[in-house]
């Protein structure tokens, strides 16, 4: 097994619970995958559109966030936090695949 194919489920488990952090940060709870693709980049978590959308998609299948996918209408995909998924981002809930909130984070 190769070092990237090792570091990949850790690096996405960090990239989706900073994406339940900064939905939570926002007033509607709500981020489309451009805003959190700039983001991700500023805060030197490189990923692309693409695998922001694909993590959009993962956490909508654990129900941390519901999808909307309006790609057909003006290419962008939106994401809306959960209450579980807030739990998740509080650090008060954990779900395999999403890396676990620290204390004091």
């Amino acid at each position: 097994m190769s070092l990237a194919s090792e570091f990949k489920p850790a690096n996405d488990a960090h990239i989706r619970l900073v994406i339940l952090k900064l939905l939570a940060a926002q007033a509607m709870g709500n981020a489309n995958d451009a805003v959190v693709y700039e983001a991700l980049n500023a805060m030197d978590l490189t990923c692309s559109r693409e695998a922001v959308r694909e993590h959009f998609f993962w956490m909508g299948g654990q129900n941390l966030v519901s999808v909307l996918d309006l790609r057909l209408n003006n290419g962008l995909v939106v994401a809306t936090l959960t209450e579980r998924g807030g739990d998740v981002a509080k650090g008060r809930s954990f779900v395999p695949g999403v890396e676990r909130e620290r204390a004091g984070d």
